[in-house]
Order: structure tokens, then sequence, then C-alpha cells
């Protein structure tokens, strides 16, 4: 990490016992493998299906429905070429970018975006995002990989910042720690720059860190989420963690202590039980803001399947009855959290709105 990260970690020393670490312990991994990040799809949900033969004028919720909305319910992504090729979600004329996005806000009132985790965002996306959604619309957005310790590739940046980089930097996947410092100021700069547009419009919900299973629980790491709030500052940013270390007995305290001290919400998720790469069920809200939970399916088959592409290793229809176990823990985080985002990210065929759906009409019934 840069010299940065080191200085904000000498604040850090009360959390750092907390998780039962050394100071100095070092969040190693092996930069030889690349964590790539799953690419949201956006599925039909059954409800919506009779629309996709036909374009129908979005009927946008309003701002009176969505005013004082504590849970949200989206997806992951809103444009993937399976969700568009099944002809199931999206009115069959609804060719264009605008159009599908103006249709999805009809439908939902908050979505994820994962196009920010691949490539520097630019400020004339938001602008457009802005224009084609309803007032009281939400996006989440991923982290861009560069900012959460994921190797990135040099294209991924923007061409004067790649220009600025040492040559021997522009030949393969780079780290933020290899980057001099004032370009990693000016990715940073960029990035907020980018995201502006949303804040501007109330229409930002959280940035996404997502850190990779080699970010292990230190202090360090715990110095390096805190230069990331203060980065983001005037942002929501909220962490998910893929080390299941990070919740086990010796840390889970100090790594919960941690966020609640900064205000940070804790990213909780739903996945196949039991295996080594699964995080523990941890459901905890440790801002007063915001809590999330994104479901990435339950599927054992393929979850620890290297190189297995999204859409097979989130292969995964939730039931009824899997969705409604989590109804009373969603209520349960509302009495707690100003905000509720519950964001599905099994994506394949029409499961991740199908479930979506599923979930909405479940968390209506318990309110009756």
């Amino acid at each position: 990490m840069t010299g940065k990260v080191n200085e904000t970690g000498a604040r850090l020393g009360v959390a750092g016992e907390l998780l039962g670490v050394q100071p100095v312990h070092d969040a190693a991994h092996n930069k030889g493998e690349e964590d790539r990040d799953e690419v949201a799809v956006c599925v039909p949900v059954a409800d919506v299906a009779a629309h996709s033969r036909r374009m129908i004028l979005p009927c946008f919720r309003t701002c009176d429905t969505i005013e004082g909305m504590t849970v949200r319910v989206g997806i992951a992504g809103w444009i993937d070429k399976s969700l568009i090729d099944s002809g199931q979600f999206y009115p069959m004329n609804a060719k264009s970018s605008e159009e599908r996005l103006q249709f999805y806000a009809s439908q939902f009132a908050l979505v994820e975006v994962d196009s920010t985790y691949y490539g520097m965002p630019k400020k004339e996306n938001s602008d457009l995002w802005v224009a084609r959604t309803p007032a009281g619309f939400v996006f989440d957005l991923k982290s861009f990989s560069l900012f959460t310790n994921h190797p990135t590739k040099p294209m991924a940046l923007p061409k004067d910042i790649r220009e600025q980089l040492p040559e021997k930097l522009r030949e393969k996947n780079i780290y933020l720690e290899q980057m001099p410092p004032e370009l990693v100021d000016e990715s940073w700069e960029r990035f907020r720059e980018a995201l502006e547009p949303l804040r501007t419009a109330g229409k930002l919900g959280a940035v996404f860190f997502q850190f990779p299973p080699w970010f292990l629980p230190s202090s360090r790491s715990l110095s390096y989420i805190e230069q990331c709030q203060e980065r983001m500052f005037g942002f929501q940013i909220a962490v998910e963690f893929r080390k299941p270390e990070w919740l086990d007995a010796r840390h889970l305290d100090g790594t919960l202590a941690f966020l609640r001290s900064r205000d940070i919400p804790f990213v909780a998720v739903d996945v196949p039980p039991g295996h080594k790469t699964s995080m523990p069920p941890v459901y905890d809200v440790t801002s007063s803001k915001l809590a999330v939970v994104r479901f990435h399916g339950r599927n054992h088959e393929t979850w620890d399947l290297k190189g297995a592409p999204p859409n097979l290793r989130f292969r995964y229809d939730y039931s009824d009855e899997e969705l409604t176990e989590w109804v009373p823990r969603i209520k349960e985080m509302e009495k707690s959290a100003k905000e509720v985002h519950a964001l599905m990210n099994n994506n394949y065929s029409n499961y991740s709105v199908k479930n979506a759906k599923q979930l909405e009409k479940l968390l209506e019934a318990w309110q009756k």
C-alpha cells in the first residue's frame, strides 16, 4: 500500500488489537491470481414477462411511493447479453440503453452497477443515469478494482493516467501500491468526480469496496479501509469481505467494532454454506445509515469452480422458503439502519429479477 496507509494505521491501534493481529502483519496475496468479479446479469421476472413482446412506457415509481422507503430491493446490473437475449424482461423494442434503464427503473427502486469495477467510470455516464431515472431511484456501485487491491489492467485506466505510468507497468496487470503517489491521488480524484452527478442528484447509494481473499485481517488492512473512507469523503462506502477469517471467532468482534467506529456498513452475503471460501452467516448492522445484503446464490456444485463464468457460478434460483429466511433478518436490520439494500446477484436466466420480486412480495406480506 502507499505511505498514507501506514500513516493512517497509527490511529487504529485499538481496532487492530481487537482483531488479534500484529500491527505490521502484511495482507499478502498471490498476485498471479485474478479474482475476477462477477459480471451481473439482470434477468426477467414472471410478473412482467408478458410485457416483453411489446414496448410499454415506463410507469415510474413516484416520489411519494419512494419517499420514506427503508428497504430497497434490486439486482446487480441491468444490462447483460443473456438478459437481453432472453426476451423475458425488457420489451422487445426497448433497444437502447436509455429505454432499458427506464424500464428497469419502472420495476425496481435500486440497482447495482458493476461496470465501475472493470474500468474507471465517466461523469458522462453518471449524468445519463441521473437523467434516465425517476427521482428517488438509487444506484449502488462497485469500487474500481484498483482501489480494492485487485489486479487491474492498465487499459482500464484513463488514457492520460496510463500514459504517465512507468513503461514497465503498462505491460501487465497493475496494483495500486505500484503506482506513483501522484497518479494514485489523481485516480481517486477522477473516481469521485465521475460519481459526483449521482451524489448531487441524491441517487447515489453506496460504493461497495469488495476486498479479495488475499486481503487479510490485519492492522494494515484496517488502515487501508479507513483510507478508502477518507478518500471517499462525502460519499457512502460499504465493505464486503471475501476472506472468511475476517468473521471467524478470533476476528469477528474486532471487525464489527472497527466498522461501527467508522459508521461503515458491513455487507452481509447469502452464499452456499460449508465451503472453504464461504463467508460465515453474519448479519450485523454496523452503520446507522445503511445495511446491505447481497445474494450470490447457493450453488454448491459451481461455487469453487476456478475460472467459472459468473452466470455459471451464481446459477441459482431461490425458493420462497429460502428467501423467507431473510425476511425477519432484513426487518431486524431495518430497526438499526435508516435504509436496507437487498441485491440479487444470482445472475442466470430470469433468476435475479424473479427472486427480487419474490423478496419484495415477502417483505410486503410481512407488514400486513
